[in-house]
């Protein structure tokens, strides 16, 4: 046989061109597919609708309210819609929304990772199972039950912690105490993170299963001990995960609001000590003015929200660019 013969190739095939290649594709696709591709993205573009509904909305009757403010909207410590001229501003509430909310994310973040981790790497499967089933329902627990809670045997109960708080870190002045009811952002902060944590703790319990077991296989045959291996296989792995709990509970800890009115003791008053009753925060002001304002009172108490509905966006944001930044460990990439 001619070696020749032998090396001859036939001919490579012609490439569709774009314009067949979309035909061959709209040809294959089934009417189903269609059909959900376009529930799909008929629902996606819905979802946008609705968002910049509501923002047209609340910056609307924002505009108004805000218009006829004669003190500063940003940093005024007062809330007077009925007055004439209205005096109203967002200080207060920014500030005991944030705290309130920074405090129960450092409580509740580490708690929640750590339990999800005895669930899934150390807890056997019949002490596991019962543990999951009642965080389960913890998170199913509606929020005026947790106000009432709080109000009937946390706050009791805070005075012990905020004694020994404020012998030995009075000093201070963020917790020093004056004897007061525990109506105070420390215990809003204690009772939110309790609330929080129950959600939290399930996402993160299913991101940390998904871990591949081959990871951890080889991390188990390079000699490294269970907590090496969570440490370099698991929580990389789960990072991003993580970071999406933890803003599903930040978003609800931002926007609680019967909880919040039911323990709290509000005032428009910023407190250096975490300790001394008063303080307020964005839904905590709105749900308990909001039945008795006029008109224009709530036009104010909606500006107040549009700012809350600006902050929770601005939250998000920031956790899809921090996961963005760590692409590589995502579940999806794995």
């Amino acid at each position: 046989m001619d070696i020749s013969t032998q090396n001859t190739q036939a001919p490579p095939t012609p490439e569709p061109s774009p314009a067949e290649q979309k035909r061959a594709a709209r040809g294959a696709t089934r009417p189903g597919d269609r059909i959900f591709l376009g529930l799909s993205r008929g629902s996606g573009i819905f979802l946008l609708v609705i968002m910049a509904a509501i923002a047209v909305f609340l910056t609307y009757r924002a505009t108004l309210a805000i218009s006829k403010d004669e003190g500063n909207f940003l940093t005024t410590f007062e809330w007077n819609t009925g007055t004439v001229p209205p005096v109203f501003g967002i200080a207060v509430l920014a500030y005991g929304t944030i705290v309130s909310s920074i405090i129960a994310m450092a409580i509740a973040v580490p708690i929640a990772v750590a339990i999800a981790l005895f669930l899934t790497h150390y807890a056997p499967r019949k002490l596991g199972g019962p543990i999951a089933y009642v965080i389960d329902l913890l998170a199913a627990v509606p929020s005026i039950v947790y106000g009432l809670w709080g109000a009937l045997i946390l706050v009791p109960q805070m005075d012990g912690l905020f004694h020994w708080l404020n012998d030995y870190f009075g000093w201070t002045g963020i917790f020093s105490w004056e004897e007061g009811p525990a109506r105070s952002m420390l215990t809003v902060g204690i009772l939110l993170a309790i609330m929080i944590l129950p959600i939290i703790t399930n996402v993160s319990r299913e991101v940390f299963r998904q871990v591949p077991q081959m990871h951890e296989e080889a991390a188990l045959a390079l000699g490294a001990t269970r907590w090496e291996v969570i440490r370099m296989a698991v929580l990389p792995f789960g990072r991003s995960g993580v970071i999406s709990a933890s803003m599903l509970g930040l978003g609800r800890a931002l926007g609680e609001t019967m909880a919040v009115a039911t323990v709290l003791s509000p005032d428009f008053d910023i407190h250096a000590s975490l300790l001394n009753p008063g303080g307020g925060t964005f839904a905590q002001n709105i749900a308990s003015k909001f039945g008795e304002a006029s008109e224009f009172g709530r036009d104010a108490l909606i500006a107040s929200g549009l700012v809350l509905f600006v902050i929770t966006l601005l939250v998000n944001g920031a956790a899809r660019a921090i996961i963005a930044r760590r692409k590589e460990y995502s579940g999806a990439n794995a």
